[in-house]
């Protein structure tokens, strides 16, 4: 006999399944509400310690609804379900870049990449090709030289630096500016120091130098704030330009950096410094959406135009949680290390007498930190050199012993490069977070011992290892685009300190691989005030996650750089999948590729 759907029966039949999804029937395992993502066939490092481990997860609202088993998260699968097979690739918590300058990384990737240039006549041949493509008056821009890793000193030269004939006669109708991989030097034409002003009279600028010649010429090198003038010359440039030309061109720069960012697995996003301006043209682009998260620090022009206006720039979670401002940075204490301005306590072993710049003011950063600190804001110094580091722990134990809520605001110190023994445990006593970027000890690695010689290299260059051991927050990233920002080669050079050369540089400061991966992850989301719902795959926690090809907690050291992003998640969203992700197996490698196979 054939049962009828009677209104009665319906309507008893509706009654079983709802019973049924409250207290499911013995031997019947429970039926769950659906997903929106899951991942299985994974080998997922959850950075919780309830649950280390799991093989695959649930994702419901842009949250992790669960981890577990392949069974387990099957229950969790419905008819409109994202399901990612991984194969046995690895799952890690979404990785933050800790120190970054985004526009800056977006124009970068439209402008001549001089550090792939091998010598600096391989940098001119770079600037010739370009002067045939503009028109007369049109600024010819790169970035990324770096002397010390030429294949040969140029001929004749000044402290390696060459002399501009060679530039000055390809570009004699186009100003030129390159900026040193470090950001705190540029090479510029003749014309470019006309447009900017600079001659034989001109005087070095507080917080600067012009490297001259035997007669008093300025040969084109600029190092620090000796280069602020030919940056204003090409801001004139382009404030020069049509409206909308200006525009397309900031647009493309913000959609080129976040492209590159996810697309190497990077999840969030710390800008180091951005004017006021910027920040609400950034805040407005983030209303339409943006595919990663991203946390700006205020920029400081002036000190009184930041006493002004910065409580009112507080901004926490806005546009879904993809956009945050509630830090200061990136004011620098001092120069860089490859340009001989790092500021140390002692001479540079090669540069007898010189010690190095102290760039702003330390009565000027006092001034900001103390802003920062009646605003509630997060302050971020750059300091390179030993002597840098100690005046700003000595300046922030101040402030901190003076007003008590600024140590509750997790302020941090950028680089913290070098240091004397004896400060190294003032960090995790101060409470001072230190954000390092692992891979500049690989870039900087062939000449810290002959600059500072062995001593104090060992001691005090780099000192992950020692930090951690003593308490101290550590943090990663890349300082892009000063370096390239894939996690990858940060996270070969924190656990090997491999220079690319085959030698080690003071491997007993190599970072445990979990240190290594907690830093680029947990410990940003702690530096963020973002530990409670990004860093690690917790139940509840927002869906931020990277899939990688190789494990990077046990891989051979020589197979890390063969590991590829397969995708990056956020908030639930595939905001980024390599071609043939799906087609991937455990165990298959990728190629390595040109970029990454000397990562200094």
């Amino acid at each position: 006999m054939r049962f009828r759907r009677t209104g009665l029966a319906a309507l008893l039949l509706a009654s079983l399944a709802a019973a049924a999804a409250d207290a499911p029937i013995k031997g019947f395992p429970p039926v769950l509400p659906a997903v929106d993502l899951v991942l299985r066939d994974a080998s997922i490092a959850t950075l919780d310690p309830l649950q280390p481990t799991a093989q695959a997860l649930a994702v419901k609202d842009g949250k992790i609804a669960a981890l577990g088993s392949d069974a387990d998260i099957a229950r969790y699968i419905g008819p409109n379900t994202k399901v990612l097979d991984l194969h046995g690739a690895f799952v890690a918590p979404g990785f933050i870049e800790g120190h970054g300058h985004l526009l800056d990384t977006g124009d970068s990737l439209t402008q001549l990449n001089a550090g792939t240039a091998p010598n600096w006549d391989a940098v001119v041949a770079m600037v010739k090709a370009a002067v045939a493509k503009a028109k007369p008056g049109e600024w010819i821009v790169g970035q990324g030289w770096q002397q010390s890793k030429w294949d040969k000193v140029p001929q004749p030269n000044i402290d390696g630096l060459p002399l501009p004939a060679s530039l000055d006669a390809i570009s004699p109708n186009n100003p030129v500016l390159l900026a040193h991989t470090s950001g705190h030097a540029i090479y510029a034409n003749a014309m470019a120091l006309k447009l900017a002003g600079i001659g034989h009279d001109t005087p070095d600028p507080v917080g600067g130098s012009i490297v001259r010649d035997a007669q008093g010429n300025a040969i084109g090198a600029l190092r620090d704030t000796a280069g602020d003038a030919v940056y204003a010359a090409y801001n004139r440039y382009l404030a020069g330009l049509p409206p909308q030309e200006l525009a397309a061109r900031k647009e493309q720069s913000l959609k080129l950096a976040m492209q590159n960012e996810v697309s190497k697995g990077i999840t969030g996003f710390v800008d180091m410094g951005e004017d006021f301006q910027t920040i609400d043209w950034l805040k407005q682009e983030a209303a339409k959406g943006f595919p990663l998260r991203l946390y700006v620090n205020v920029g400081v022009l002036d000190v009184a135009s930041l006493d002004k206006n910065l409580a009112k720039y507080r901004t926490i979670g806005f546009a879904d949680d993809h956009f945050t401002v509630r830090g200061v940075g990136e004011d620098v204490s001092d120069g860089a290390l490859g340009t001989h301005s790092a500021w140390f306590l002692q001479p540079y072993d090669d540069a007898p007498g010189v010690t190095g710049k102290n760039v702003t003011p330390m009565a000027t950063l006092e001034q900001i930190a103390r802003i920062a600190a009646r605003d509630g804001f997060q302050v971020s110094i750059h300091a390179i050199g030993d002597r840098a580091n100690r005046e700003l722990l000595d300046m922030y134990q101040k402030i901190f012993s003076e007003d008590p809520t600024a140590h509750a605001l997790r302020w941090r110190i950028e680089h913290a490069q070098h240091l004397a023994p004896s400060d190294i445990p003032r960090f995790a006593q101060l409470g001072v977070i230190a954000s390092m970027q692992s891979i500049h000890a690989c870039s900087d690695a062939p000449y810290v011992v002959p600059h500072l010689g062995e001593q104090r290299a060992k001691e005090g260059a780099y000192v992950w290892h020692t930090l951690i051991e003593s308490g101290a927050m550590v943090l990663d990233g890349s300082d892009t685009p000063v370096e390239d920002t894939n996690p990858i080669a940060g996270f070969y050079c924190a656990v090997t300190r491999d220079n690319g050369r085959g030698q080690r540089f003071f491997p007993a400061q190599d970072k445990m691989r979990m240190q290594a991966l907690r830093s680029y992850t947990w410990n940003n989301a702690y530096a963020l005030f973002e530990d409670h719902q990004l860093g690690s795959l917790s139940p509840g926690k927002l869906a931020d996650l990277v899939v990688f090809s190789g494990n990077l907690l046990t891989i051979p050291d020589d197979q890390i750089l063969r590991t590829r992003v397969l995708y990056t998640v956020v908030g639930g969203k595939v905001v980024y999948q390599r071609k043939g992700a799906e087609a991937w197996r455990s165990g298959q490698l990728f190629k390595a590729m040109p970029e990454f196979d000397h990562v200094n």
